[in-house]
């Protein structure tokens, strides 16, 4: 399988313009693989949230204990 990649814009109609040094490589009626990638509007940052609550969710109160481990001196 061939591969080209270019970047490129989709018109209000929704149809997405090949450029034309790679359409004429591609011979007519040709079976296509296509994968649209875009910039998100909004961040990952409500993603890491949602993933932080669930996270913080299953924490439960006694799981201080390693906390408590963790922050007393080493034995001697």
């Amino acid at each position: 399988m061939k591969a080209v990649e270019s970047e490129t814009t989709m018109n209000r109609g929704g149809q997405i313009a090949l450029p034309p040094e790679f359409a004429h490589d591609i011979p007519a009626g040709q079976q296509l693989r296509a994968v649209v990638m875009w910039e998100a509007l909004s961040s990952d940052s409500e993603w890491r949230e949602a993933g932080r609550r669930r996270f913080e969710g299953a924490y439960c109160e006694e799981d201080a204990v390693y906390e408590n481990l963790i922050n007393e001196p080493p034995p001697r």
